[in-house]
């Protein structure tokens, strides 16, 4: 398993292949989302150039409000939290 910052597993992904390298790797800048030159995933910013940590499972608000509010707007609401408990399920093993 290759984890995000965020808990997303990489391994699963078939457009890792593709791209090579995970946001991790691309210091949170997912390959999927454009970006200016200094901004990267707000939840990547949070945890590891805000507060160090190697990922959000060390935060003790897991799961925060970033993680409710930066989601992909061509899925639901449904499965946007089913994300989330399976990534800080991920996290907090």
């Amino acid at each position: 398993m290759k984890l995000t910052v965020c808990g997303a597993d990489c391994s699963s992904c078939p457009e890792l292949k593709q791209c090579g390298k995970s946001c991790n790797e691309h210091e949170g800048k997912p390959f999927y989302i454009q970006y200016e030159e200094e901004e990267v995933c707000p939840i990547y910013q949070c945890a590891v150039l805000r507060n160090g940590y190697l990922n959000c499972g060390e935060c003790p608000d897991l799961p925060c409000e970033i993680y409710y509010d930066w989601r992909d707007p061509d899925i639901s609401e449904e499965d946007h939290a089913k994300g989330i408990q399976k990534r800080t399920k991920c996290l907090r093993k």
